[in-house]
């Protein structure tokens, strides 16, 4: 990982196509501008890693689902 100290105003380039400008330092975090070409994907770690375990759960749910209404379609055993 690099880590650069930077000031407001001040730019970094990544590649020939993407550039991060600093906008803005606070207390509470450093605000940022992302130029990158529309086929570039820029998101953010957590919306990422949330969107990730929403879908996992899901899929979990589905899985229960199917498997409950597979149950119910079977004929019942002897046993039952």
């Amino acid at each position: 990982m690099l880590v650069l100290s930077r000031r407001v105003g001040e730019r970094l380039v990544i590649g020939d196509d993407i550039v991060i400008t600093i906008i803005d330092v606070r207390s509470d975090g450093v605000r940022i501008g992302i130029d990158a070409p529309r086929h570039v994907r820029v998101n953010r770690a957590e919306v990422l890693e949330a969107v990730t375990n929403a879908n996992l759960e899901a899929a979990r749910s589905s899985d229960d689902a199917a498997e409950a209404a597979l149950k119910a379609l079977r004929p019942p055993t002897p046993t039952d």
